[in-house]
């Protein structure tokens, strides 16, 4: 089983792939789509929930996602057939830090994807190369919440705290204009939702080749996130515009 099989079974109890709930997202669009017309992309976006949901809310929004992943395109494929929105959405199968476009995007979603672009401020260089004048970002990436320990940055990476992690976007010529920082209840829902959704599926599935791999890959991750990281990590989601238009 391999870490894209893993990763679907595991978010099948929490599809967005981040720790944030529904009302968080719903926030944090209803800031970044003040109009409810805007043309939207989402660079590493997975089986798409954030697009279906602005889809879902504005029905004269259009929408591309970009991911590398086949399985998580068709997902959103199927679930944007299922809520009547497929004709505005756009897939695009291929590596979103490589993507073109014709077009320029009033809002850009990249919310958990940062490992795919090398951090954060190269996910918003990339960002920034799809956006129309006046647009705005919508970024979520980690921080620690103290001085982590060795093993909890070799797990999940060298990331810095918050007020740095802010500092550091705004040198980067962005303003915040709002922002989410996960709740503990929103951090402790995906975890528990994670492991409980990959060991689920391996107790149903006793027989299946994969079932003492996927037990003992929630197993792993259970113990490594309430002995390792869990005290420690945050998430911070950022709503962006640019501090200068550019020429």
């Amino acid at each position: 089983m391999n870490r894209e099989q893993i990763s679907r079974l595991a978010h099948a109890g929490h599809p967005i792939a981040a720790p944030l709930d529904d009302t968080s997202v719903q926030q944090l669009l209803a800031h970044a789509l003040p109009r409810g017309d805007e043309r939207v992309l989402d660079l590493g976006c997975g089986g798409g929930e954030w697009l279906l949901r602005a889809l879902a809310a504005h029905p004269r929004l259009h929408a591309e996602g970009v991911d590398i992943s086949e399985d998580a395109l068709a997902h959103a494929h199927r679930s944007a057939q299922d809520l009547g929105v497929r004709e505005r959405l756009v897939l695009h199968r291929g590596n979103a830090a490589e993507f073109a476009a014709p077009h320029a995007y009033d809002l850009v979603l990249s919310v958990g994807a940062a490992h795919a672009f090398g951090g954060l401020l190269p996910t918003l260089a990339a960002a920034r190369k799809h956006l129309a004048p006046g647009g705005c970002v919508v970024v979520g990436d980690g921080f620690w919440e103290h001085e982590p320990s060795p093993e909890a940055v070799e797990m999940l990476g060298d990331f810095a705290g918050l007020a740095d992690t802010v500092d550091r976007v705004v040198a980067d010529g962005w303003t915040p204009v709002h922002g989410h920082v996960s709740t503990r209840r929103e951090l402790d829902d995906y975890e528990w939702a994670w492991t409980g959704s990959l060991a689920s599926w391996a107790l149903d599935n006793p027989g299946h080749p994969d079932s003492a791999q996927a037990l003992r890959t929630a197993t792993t991750h259970r113990s490594e996130w309430l002995r390792t990281y869990r005290d420690g990590w945050g998430f911070v989601c950022l709503v962006l515009r640019r501090s200068q238009e550019e020429d």
